[in-house]
């Protein structure tokens, strides 16, 4: 396989890739695996494990694009971002720095813009001092739950007998992409409803119509409830919670959530186990599956690569909260905040980045107390942009590409010389915004990138000189 066709799927920019999505987006179902499943067809004699999440419902035409540019990268793509290197080229700082002390950035920012297939630093600006991320958080929760989970490792939500005669216990796992829609979209992950199918067939297949059922929602330990408190933005961090305790069939921003995911997805799976002929007595209560006994069934969620690359596209705190603590158990850690905070951490030191400064209080990055650097987001991003890290291509891949698709699809659009190179997660908290990703660039060099700012005094004008700064890279030569 020509190395080039690799990173041509990854920068996510090429014209055949951008044209793929148009021309697939409206007919493929929802996230499947983390793709829509025409473009995963497509791209699979591409690439063993990637492609984005295209959720708009129509996108415009692809913009022009430069080619791949990882075709030649070797070993040395794994060189930490930002260790000594040459000075920065002079056009990239005289673009960038007019930009980066425009006042409406606000009192505090900071920059980082690394060449990914050398880690040669291309500019920098307070590179190492720590900021709060906010969403650009999600960045290092992707990274840390591949290295540590991998990219195709699947979350199991199970049936088993109960300790007690004629009970069966629904088993958390933790798993973000569970849905008790009866009609889900193809792939989206865990099913109750299949669940509930092949349950319903294990017990009569034992002459049993009836049972009790308990569930157990023990795997998650420390506050259910995020710092910030009650929040349309997430739901309770719960290790047994189906369409992500929303109440209605909305998929993505705030909502008021159901106060209790787990009993309630227990009630659903109750209600599915009926409509297949099984009797539930009582009401489902906290148990725990009989010690040493085999599930009577399973589902499994999506990928964690898919995992990632939803929770990138569509910057999806709850699936952000859930894989920082899969992180955490995967570490041996406890699954709490603090148990994840220790987990990510280590897990990115793991990779020779210099976590110093950095705080990870949570995954999803809206606790105000999360700290990054600038450096830290570029080093994560060249390690994934390294193909002696394959795992962490979902980083890439699931990042919005700007002017086309999740929270990018509406900035740095139409004519912007950034729409359609660049990928980007955006950060946004009251006071605080803040963009990283890739782009590549005029003449054809993949740049990760890091830009944030604090307390500027107008939030949308902040993001609009972001975009600028991000389209300055894309044009650099």
């Amino acid at each position: 396989m020509p190395l080039v066709k690799t990173w041509q799927l990854i920068a996510g920019s090429t014209a055949a890739g951008l044209a793929l999505s148009v021309a697939a987006v409206s007919a493929a179902g929802p996230w499947d695996s983390g793709q829509r499943k025409a473009e995963r067809d497509r791209a699979a004699s591409w690439e063993p494990a990637g492609g984005a999440d295209h959720a708009a419902p129509s996108l415009p035409q692809p913009a022009p694009s430069a080619p791949g540019v990882l075709a030649g990268a070797g070993p040395g793509l794994a060189q930490a971002a930002g260790a000594a290197g040459a000075a920065e080229p002079a056009g990239l700082a005289e673009a960038l720095r007019p930009l980066l002390d425009d006042p409406a950035l606000g009192s505090a920012r900071t920059a980082s813009v690394v060449d990914t297939a050398t880690g040669r630093v291309l500019f920098e600006s307070g590179e190492s001092r720590p900021m709060a991320p906010a969403s650009t958080t999600k960045i290092a929760t992707a990274a840390a739950a591949l290295i540590a989970l991998g990219p195709d490792h699947r979350i199991r939500t199970t049936v088993s007998p109960g300790t007690d005669p004629g009970q069966i216990v629904l088993v958390g796992g933790g798993d973000p992409s569970l849905t008790a829609k009866k009609k889900p979209p193809a792939g989206s992950g865990g099913s109750l409803v299949a669940l509930a199918a092949d349950t319903a067939q294990a017990l009569k297949a034992t002459g049993r119509d009836t049972v009790a059922l308990g569930y157990d929602d023990g795997l998650f330990t420390g506050p259910a409830r995020h710092p910030i408190g009650v929040n349309g933005n997430l739901a309770l961090v719960s290790p047994l919670m189906a369409d992500e305790a929303r109440p209605d069939d909305s998929v993505s921003g705030p909502v008021t959530r159901i106060e209790d995911p787990a009993a309630h997805t227990a009630r659903s799976f109750a209600a599915l186990l009926a409509e297949r002929g099984i009797t539930v007595t009582g009401e489902p209560a906290r148990a725990k599956a009989a010690a040493g006994t085999q599930p009577l069934a399973v589902t499994l969620s999506t990928p964690v690569s898919g995992l990632v690359e939803r929770m990138l596209t569509h910057s999806d705190n709850d699936i952000a909260e859930a894989l920082a603590r899969q992180t955490a158990l995967a570490s041996g850690r406890p699954a709490s905040f603090e148990g994840a905070e220790k987990a990510v951490s280590d897990r990115l030191a793991s990779l020779g980045l210099d976590t110093a400064g950095s705080r990870f209080t949570d995954g999803s990055g809206l606790n105000r107390a999360d700290r990054i650097t600038g450096s830290l987001l570029t080093g994560i991003l060249a390690r994934a942009a390294d193909p002696h890290h394959p795992e962490l291509r979902p980083v890439l891949t699931g990042m919005p590409v700007a002017g086309f698709t999740g929270t990018l699809r509406a900035r740095n659009a139409g004519d912007s010389p950034a729409a359609g190179l660049v990928r980007a997660k955006t950060g946004t908290l009251s006071g605080v915004n803040a963009l990283s990703g890739t782009v590549v660039d005029a003449s054809g060099r993949l740049l990760a990138f890091a830009f944030l700012s604090a307390e500027a005094p107008d939030g949308a004008a902040a993001e609009k000189r972001l975009d600028r700064l991000a389209a300055a890279v894309a044009a650099a030569r």
